[in-house]
């Protein structure tokens, strides 16, 4: 490289050091919650929620009231802002339920691939520090509380939240769904009851949250090594979900079917989220995709 190439690689170019893009419709500076809330006001007696596998259905207002009973419950057995919670679950209502009760305090959403095996689960709640995991009891070959005891046999000999496993020293609460008992463990009723019986606060909590808060870790496929826990804040994935709605011109009219996975972000975000954005209908036809259950659904 001559001298000349040099100076030219090095010289300022008048008027190209800051590109700014379009600043119009402007971004939404508010929390997950609060736009829920809204949504909520503005659509209540709208559908929000069908699970075609379980027929349970939900209007916006039902469906703001049983978040807020979950964010309620989660309180009650202690949980606060910036603890982070694990989400292990094909697609089910009790996935999206966590997903917004979580924001409404400001606990941290953990994302964990249902077709996890047992090293892969140990290191995700390991690397970010759940101290909380939400878990079906089983999805297809996987059979998720026996993994989990195998993980923490201390589950059997321990209270409900009071959890201290040598594998995995954060975890002190799991909640399992489906209504059978399992020693060590709550049920996912048993919160939700909890939560009616002891509501919380959620408008002074709300208050104190941030936009900027980070409110969502989702771990990267790991092609090129371990997975990496990608943190994300409300402002983060409110906007990716208010942008792609706007672009596939979602409106409360809309009834969108979602059989991609929840716990990637296509699902979450670029499904349920956009949904809320809107108050359009989420739509879930089934836990895994199934092409029949998919075009019975639409």
């Amino acid at each position: 490289m001559t001298q000349s190439q040099r100076d030219l690689q090095l010289r300022p170019i008048e008027g190209r050091s800051h590109v700014r893009g379009e600043t119009e419709p402007p971004l939404i500076e508010a929390t997950i919650g609060a736009v829920l809330a809204d949504t909520a006001a503005r659509h209540g007696d709208r559908d929000a929620l069908v699970d075609a596998t379980t027929g349970a259905r939900m209007t916006w207002r039902e469906f703001m009231a049983e978040v807020d009973t979950l964010a309620s419950g989660l309180a009650a057995v202690g949980l606060e802002k910036g603890q982070r919670i694990g989400i292990w679950s094909p697609n089910r209502a009790e996935w999206v339920l966590t997903q917004f009760a979580t924001a409404r305090l400001g606990l941290i959403l953990v994302n964990i691939n249902p077709a996890y095996r047992l090293s892969e689960l140990e290191y995700a709640l390991n690397k970010v520090g759940c101290t909380a995991l939400i878990t079906a009891a089983r999805f297809k070959s996987s059979d998720y509380l026996g993994m989990l005891r195998e993980l923490a046999p201390e589950l059997d000999g321990c209270q409900p939240n009071a959890l201290r496993a040598a594998r995995l020293p954060n975890l002190r609460l799991v909640v399992r769904l489906g209504d059978e008992p399992s020693a060590g463990m709550m049920n996912f009723s048993a919160l939700m009851a909890l939560g009616r019986d002891q509501p919380a606060d959620l408008e002074t909590i709300g208050a104190g949250l941030d936009r900027n808060d980070p409110i969502n870790i989702q771990f990267t496929s790991g092609t090129t090594g371990s997975p990496k826990g990608a943190t994300l804040t409300h402002r983060n994935i409110v906007n990716n979900a208010d942008q792609v709605a706007a672009r596939i011109r979602l409106s409360e009219t809309d009834r969108l079917c979602i059989p991609v996975p929840l716990y990637h972000c296509f699902g979450m975000v670029m499904g349920t989220l956009a949904c809320v954005t809107r108050g359009a209908t989420m739509i879930f036809p089934s836990e895994g995709f199934e092409p029949v259950a998919t075009l019975e659904a639409v």
